[in-house]
């Protein structure tokens, strides 16, 4: 990738320059033209400054609706839907000692409006089976000598735990105009909350009210010069600040990326308060682990000197295309623009082995999956995968877009996001079968 960037006529000058310059700061410790976070706690041009801790500033753009919904309008809407919508979640989650997770869907509900939509096709939901991403074997995982079993008298496997979920929730059409929703919008590592410019352009001016933070050492967010201000739990109690600020009665939560996982951590600690969640290219239903073997573990001073070639590879992975286009959509959006300090600091806080199948599957808030077809940080077997483990799901697949897809193809994102915001299920009726036995 090196190679091939320095042998681009003018693109190779800029980036040895760029390299020449971080050399410097490898043997001064100074970082050249570097402007630092706003640190301020005032309201001004849509924009709040946060802070969600001593020291902790988080930007945050908040866009409230010009025109406030009509209250009359809102009652008659809820006194005619007011018992639409309603979706009985019944599964069992068996996890068993040699690693196999068995996942059983229950009930009428999701046989029938309520099912597993891959690109456009409907496949009714069942019994899942499949291995856990984490799973190590060591050998004899039942904890007493192999025997040979006659056949016809398999023993019974004896499951690690079985989790029941079993509620009803109340899933409806969530438009503009009403005013207990609110649009929450949460970027990925090396971005900013400008990555959504359209997105938020497009749904302040249907009514809907959004709020974007910066993550924090992101955008105009403080940035702490310590790494354990970057571990997922440190920024995942930034988003439950944020969230706990802003949220109303039905709040929906778009990700992208890494912010993906902040998504699920909220809506699993909020279930009754998140209505639905959108994942853009976010990836597996797997634990977080960071990689022992990845360039992000190199010295701060190494990846600065690198950092217009990983600005590059960026570029190349991120977007279908990389033209004059994606470079000025990559500098409108403060895209993979933070110090490199920051950036191996994110990479490797990304611990988070609580995240796991089992803590995806039990998930009951509908949501819809967004994958670019181009993504080559996100494999599409990994959002397939998520589709399966995830209740109630819909996996829309972009052809041209990768893995900014809400940059490359805006009108696209934000067509699927609004249907999928005004979605609403049919009512199911109560059957036997949904009570009775197992």
């Amino acid at each position: 990738m090196l190679r091939q960037a320095l042998c681009l006529p003018g693109q190779g000058i800029i980036m040895l320059t760029s390299i020449a310059e971080r050399i410097m700061y490898c043997l001064t410790g100074k970082t050249p033209n570097s402007v630092g976070p706003v640190e301020t706690s005032e309201t001004s041009d849509g924009y709040d400054f946060l802070e969600v801790k001593p020291g902790r500033v988080l930007r945050v753009r908040h866009i409230l609706p010009s025109c406030p919904g009509d209250r009359e309008e809102e009652e008659l809407f809820e006194e005619k839907n007011g018992g639409q919508g309603l979706v009985h979640c019944k599964r069992r989650i068996t996890v068993y000692r040699n690693g196999q997770l068995v996942i059983e869907n229950l009930g009428a509900t999701l046989r029938s409006e309520i099912l597993h939509c891959r690109n456009g096709n409907l496949e009714p939901a069942g019994t899942l089976e499949v291995e856990l991403s984490d799973f190590t074997s060591t050998g004899n995982e039942g904890g007493g000598k192999e025997t040979d079993v006659p056949p016809g008298k398999r023993r019974k496997r004896k499951p690690k735990k079985v989790i029941m979920v079993d509620c009803q929730r109340q899933v409806k059409c969530c438009k503009g105009t009403h005013s207990d929703v609110v649009l929450f919008f949460i970027h990925g590592v090396g971005g900013s909350l400008d990555i959504w410019k359209e997105q938020l352009d497009f749904f302040s001016k249907l009514g809907y009210e959004v709020v974007a933070p910066d993550l924090v050492g992101h955008g105009a967010s403080t940035a702490p010069q310590i790494g354990a201000a970057y571990t997922f739990y440190a920024l995942a109690e930034d988003m439950r600040c944020i969230f706990k600020r802003y949220a109303k009665k039905r709040n929906i939560l778009v990700g992208h990326s890494y912010g993906v996982s902040f998504c699920t951590f909220l809506a699993h600690e909020y279930p009754d308060l998140v209505h639905k969640v959108v994942m853009i290219n976010g990836g597996g239903p797997t634990a977080l682990e960071p990689s022992l073997c990845s360039i992000f573990n190199m010295p701060t001073c190494v990846l600065h000197c690198l950092s217009p070639c990983l600005a590059w590879s960026f570029l190349k992975a991120g977007f279908a295309r990389q033209g004059a286009k994606e470079k000025q959509l990559l500098r409108e959006g403060n895209a993979f623009n933070v110090s490199s300090f920051v950036l191996r600091a994110m990479m490797s806080g990304q611990y988070w082995p609580e995240g796991d199948e089992v803590y995806h599957a039990e998930l009951t808030v509908p949501i819809l999956l967004v994958h670019g077809m181009h993504d080559k940080f996100v494999p599409l077997d990994e959002d397939q995968r998520m589709a399966e483990i995830l209740l109630i799901t819909f996996l829309k697949i972009i052809e041209e877009g990768s893995h900014m897809v809400m940059l490359e193809c805006p009108e696209t994102v934000n067509t699927l996001l609004h249907e999928f915001f005004l979605w609403q299920p049919e009512t199911q009726n109560t059957t036997a079968e949904d009570t009775g036995n197992e």
